[in-house]
């Protein structure tokens, strides 16, 4: 009987985690990525979502799979709300973290998740979330690696800054430039470096300097 009660508490934790990672990912994540995020095998990772997708049935997080991936998403009986909640969000100001984020995409992309990250010194999912949900950005399939994503500038988004190509975003080689040499020397210098000290301030200045060009356009 106690033995049984160790399995079924194990189980409980792994259908936690999973959820726990999903939520953390905000995009799908394959079975074998969960397998080798959790250390456990795909088929205790199978079965775990199997009771995950149970207790989620009532609750307005679901469990969606498609083909060897998964990830979380809305029930149906929050449609309604979703759609009036997307609504609001797509004719409300970026903010700052949204324009940075946009900045980098346009100046940067196609880039990852991670790389994103580490320019912003924060997680983006959310942001991104948000950035897709208005049709600015897209996120496409990693020709290096066919279990990430890269992001990217929607037409959509060439529309509203009125160009036809990103290469006509103002200082457009400056900025990608200024971006580029922020990555390269941050790595290779200590923190105390003044190489590194003026990579970032030069970074600093340049983004704000983007989301000011930006910012007018994009609402």
């Amino acid at each position: 009987m106690e033995e049984r009660t160790k399995i079924q508490i194990n189980k409980n934790i792994l259908e936690k985690q999973i959820e726990a990672v999903l939520f953390w990912k905000g995009e799908p994540v394959s079975m074998k990525k969960l397998s080798q995020i959790l250390e456990k095998p795909e088929g205790e990772i199978s079965v775990a979502l199997k009771n995950l997708e149970t207790n989620l049935s009532n609750r307005g997080i679901v469990l969606v799979i498609k083909e060897n991936e998964v990830t979380l998403g809305t029930s149906k009986d929050s449609s309604e709300l979703i759609e009036k909640l997307t609504k609001d969000e797509l004719v409300r100001d970026l903010g700052k973290a949204g324009l940075e984020t946009l900045s980098i995409v346009i100046y940067q992309g196609p880039i990852s998740r991670a790389e994103i990250d580490y320019i912003r010194g924060v997680q983006s999912n959310f942001i991104l979330r948000n950035l897709m949900i208005r049709g600015l950005v897209e996120k496409i399939p990693n020709p290096k690696d066919q279990r990430s994503f890269l992001y990217k500038s929607t037409f959509e988004l060439l529309s509203f800054m009125g160009i036809t190509k990103i290469e006509d975003m103002p200082n457009y080689n400056e900025a990608r430039a200024e971006i580029e040499n922020y990555k390269n020397a941050v790595p290779q210098q200590e923190e105390d470096k003044p190489e590194q000290k003026e990579a970032v301030k030069d970074l600093e200045s340049e983004m704000e300097t983007i989301k000011d060009t930006i910012s007018p356009e994009i609402k």
